[in-house]
């Protein structure tokens, strides 16, 4: 069956320099027969830039459940679809979901032709630890909100990123600033790839001050990174040697016994020992 239909591409487009496009992705958007975009008066821009005149439909929050059903009716029907955002990679905290769910239901091909994303941009970028991150999106617009959203995360130990709006920045690191630590460190990037692109990085406390000095750092479009949490490792309640002694003693001793005389060689804790004692038991 998904021989005989058409395949949905989820292409993605510069998140600022028109040049940051792939060959591949240049060639799909000239091949497909739709071209599915969140704004097709915005995306028009980049297909002139490249001499691409395929037909557009709108794709975005307020109509996609409706014109996902009407999109998968003509992939039915063997028409090849591009899906694209207003800027990077479809999908991520852009309109595109209920679309590729219901292709992907019905067993037709979703093919990614990878390109331009903020979120992994500004992350190369950043000096903060990436071997390991979480992806939070937009941060809530309230402030309560806000407040239990960083909140929850305050411990976590990886990298978190968020995006976050123009009108909404100095807020959010407001509201950051009374969960986290204030020196905990930050990544402030902004119009990434434009004409004044922006990478700080700071502390909370120092970056709070900056955006609220700077009218600057608060336009354009903002991805900002946050450190994870200190890791603080426990103090071991038993150690290697205590362990060792325990070891030793249960072979000859009675739990009770051993536990007594490790605590007296050792100088270890007696509930702690007793417990490691019931652990080598079972």
């Amino acid at each position: 069956m998904a021989n005989q239909c058409g395949k949905l591409y989820v292409v993605a487009t510069p998140i600022g320099n028109l040049g940051d496009i792939s060959f591949r992705a240049i060639e799909t958007l000239k091949q497909v027969d739709l071209i599915a975009a969140e704004d097709t008066r915005h995306v028009g821009m980049l297909l002139r830039h490249y001499g691409i005149g395929n037909k557009r439909v709108s794709l975005h929050q307020h109509n996609e459940d409706r014109a996902s059903l009407a999109l998968l009716e003509k992939l039915r029907a063997g028409l090849s679809i591009a899906l694209v955002s207003d800027a990077g990679t479809p999908l991520l905290s852009d309109p595109g979901m209920p679309l590729v769910k219901l292709v992907k239901e019905a067993g037709l091909d979703v093919v990614p032709i990878p390109g331009a994303c903020a979120l992994i941009a500004a992350l190369s970028a950043a000096g903060l630890p990436v071997s390991q991150f979480t992806f939070e999106g937009f941060a809530p617009r309230t402030s309560s909100a806000r407040k239990t959203f960083f909140g929850e995360r305050a411990l976590t130990p990886v990298t978190w990123v968020i995006y976050e709006s123009s009108h909404r920045i100095l807020a959010c690191l407001q509201d950051m600033a009374t969960v986290l630590p204030l020196d905990r460190e930050i990544v402030i990037a902004r119009e990434l790839t434009k004409l004044h692109e922006t990478i700080v990085k700071t502390t909370l406390a120092e970056a709070v001050a900056l955006v609220e000095r700077d009218d600057n750092m608060r336009k354009g479009e903002f991805v900002v990174i946050i450190d994870g949490a200190a890791v603080v490792k426990a103090e071991q309640d038993v150690t290697e040697e205590q362990l060792r002694v325990l070891g030793v003693l249960l072979k000859e001793c009675s739990i009770k016994t051993a536990v007594a005389l490790a605590v007296e060689i050792t100088g270890g804790r007696k509930k702690s020992l007793y417990q490691a004692a019931l652990a080598t038991q079972q």
